[in-house]
């Protein structure tokens, strides 16, 4: 056979002789080091980024391994077998091999970026991927921090600056060290919040909100509670000398690649100081409404009263209950660039895009909450949000808007659609001019969801599913789950990383959304509260317990997670019991 007979073209990186007398070389040199190269540096993220991630917060490990390596090797065979000759087959196949690579990462950066299991600050983005941030071990609270000299966090004050840490062996690091080990406790039980507060027996008490269980941290003597205070406050600028008004301002806390804005509260109480450190505020409350648990039918409500800019519609939930998060998500719903949409608010939490936020300004001579909100609907809006009803001249000033040019949105303190009514009532003192423009109520509860990662499942009984509202002959699912709070690891029970161990992880909405009609309006005008609860259940409002039931059904929570949600209110002691 005459090696002449054979092309010189035979693909994008192999090559034969012109002749039978020159050597043989059937692969160019450098080709097979551009595609090493390539796949090495895939296989590099594969391995020691994406491997560790899925391992560390229980993603299918080997699932995902499959899809690396099979996509791996279609993107070797593309490029190794491009029908096109010469160095234009080479760079083809190399352009083809690269994009399949770089496929193979983003569908692994989006997959994981929306598993409930992976918390949100380790996430793979583009500017962890490199570092490998997001599969880095949290910081441990060393006890012997002080005795070392160092510190666990940095702090920024609200003018960015640095707060510097004090030297070692010093009577400061000891104080910084208490200081921030309060807030290390309570980053390590993923709390939203963690509140320094009087207690019994004289004594003060750390307590972290944690999925909206309030957890306790530790116990402080009053004098060093007080110190404690005084640090955070210190960090934050606040008066060190005011003791009874209301201070607030926002830091930023650093801790190994982690970055979150804190903001810290202080204020006066009959029993003493308080101190509140809210962890990451503004992410807190940015949710979209679509997103905060509503069922479908309730959705659809949702989305019919917001299409309308005139009556008055009021929202209602408990604090630390969703309230702010509720409000921002029925305000977003508006479009705020086709209509005029304003808020009044002791504090803004969240600036949505287009939205006029004033918040209250106590300074303003002789004014006062209810002025500043007359103040704001006198300027016209098509959608007023007020987020505070603190008194009855606010309320009345409310009920008094021209809600024939405007839809106001006014949130109260209730667990329910009848209590936001009753409530409503008392506040406006008259039941006709609190009534008259009433059109939709909408109250929330926040409920625990299981944690994805260690839930429990077990069969769904048919005499269980028939105390959870499912009919006889009705399809209910084949099982329910419980919380875990334990995952397996080389067949040992070890503290799933994900729920810290509580079974939970996060919280979603339950709503109650009625729809008020003229009917209801005419019960109301006559204070008839009772004749409008059933009113409305004959309508067929789902209430918060059938709600919360659905989301059990479903598998999103525990059936012990709906009782403890609407197990009515213990009874107060009786006064000797008491003493």
């Amino acid at each position: 056979m005459n090696f002449s007979d054979l092309t010189t073209n035979a693909g994008p990186m192999w090559t034969l002789a012109a002749s039978a007398g020159d050597p043989l070389m059937l692969v160019s040199v450098w080709k097979p080091l551009v595609f090493l190269a390539v796949l090495g540096g895939w296989g590099w993220i594969v391995s020691t980024r994406f491997d560790k991630h899925a391992a560390k917060y229980f993603l299918p490990r080997q699932k995902w391994n499959l899809v690396h390596l099979s996509i791996g090797l279609v993107a070797l065979l593309v490029g190794l077998f491009m029908p096109v000759p010469d160095i234009a087959g080479f760079l083809a196949g190399l352009g083809a091999m690269i994009a399949l690579l770089i496929a193979d990462i983003i569908i692994y950066m989006v997959v994981s970026g929306k598993d409930e299991r992976v918390p949100a600050e380790h996430r793979i983005t583009l500017g962890n991927l490199i570092s490998g941030g997001m599969v880095k071990e949290k910081v441990k609270v060393d006890p012997t921090l002080a005795s070392q000299g160092k510190t666990v966090l940095k702090l920024f004050a609200p003018d960015k600056s640095l707060v510097r840490a004090p030297g070692p062996n010093t009577p400061e690091l000891a104080l910084w060290n208490a200081s921030e080990d309060v807030l290390v406790k309570a980053f390590d039980a993923r709390a939203t919040q963690v509140e320094i507060q009087p207690a019994s027996g004289g004594q003060y008490e750390s307590v972290a909100l944690v999925d909206g269980i309030r957890t306790p941290l530790a116990t402080m003597a009053p004098p060093d509670a007080a110190k404690v205070m005084d640090f955070w406050k210190s960090a934050a600028k606040l008066d060190l000398a005011d003791r009874r008004k209301k201070l607030s301002n926002l830091i930023n806390v650093e801790r190994g690649s982690e970055r979150k804005p804190v903001r810290v509260t202080s204020q006066g109480t009959a029993q003493g100081m308080r101190l509140q450190l809210l962890i990451d505020p503004e992410n807190q409350v940015k949710r979209k409404a679509e997103a905060l648990g509503f069922l479908d039918e309730q959705m659809a409500v949702m989305k019919e009263m917001t299409t309308s800019t005139k009556g008055l519609a009021l929202l209602a939930a408990l604090p630390d209950g969703g309230r702010t998060t509720l409000f921002y998500g029925v305000l977003g719903m508006h479009d705020a660039y086709t209509q005029t949409v304003q808020s009044m608010e002791m504090e803004v939490q969240h600036n949505l895009e287009g939205v006029r936020h004033q918040a209250f300004d106590p300074n303003i001579d002789g004014a006062d909450y209810a002025t500043q909100t007359r103040s704001m609907l006198r300027r016209d809006p098509n959608v007023m949000g007020v987020a505070e009803i603190p008194d009855a001249p606010t309320a009345k000033e409310v009920a008094k808007a021209d809600f024939a040019r405007c839809r106001v949105y006014a949130m109260v303190r209730a667990g329910s659609v009848i209590e936001a009514l009753d409530g409503w009532l008392k506040a406006v003192g008259d039941p006709e001019l609190a009534s008259k423009n009433l059109q939709y109520v909408v109250a929330e509860r926040l409920m625990r969801k299981l944690c994805t990662n260690c839930r429990v499942p077990y069969p769904a009984s048919p005499d269980l599913l028939a105390k959870l509202g499912v009919a006889p002959g009705q399809k209910g699912p084949e099982q329910l789950y419980k919380k875990g709070g334990q995952v397996m690891v080389k067949n040992r029970p070890e503290t799933c990383p994900m729920c810290r161990g509580t079974g939970y992880y996060e919280q979603t909405g339950v709503f109650e959304v009625a729809v008020i009609g003229e009917e209801e309006r005419d019960m109301l005008a006559q204070g008839n509260v009772a004749a409008v609860r059933a009113s409305l259940k004959k309508k067929g409002m789902i209430s918060i317990q059938g709600s919360a039931i659905r989301k059990a059904l479903s598998g999103v929570t525990s059936v012990e997670e709906v009782m403890r949600l609407t197990a009515p209110a213990a009874a107060p002691a009786p006064a000797a019991a008491k003493a």
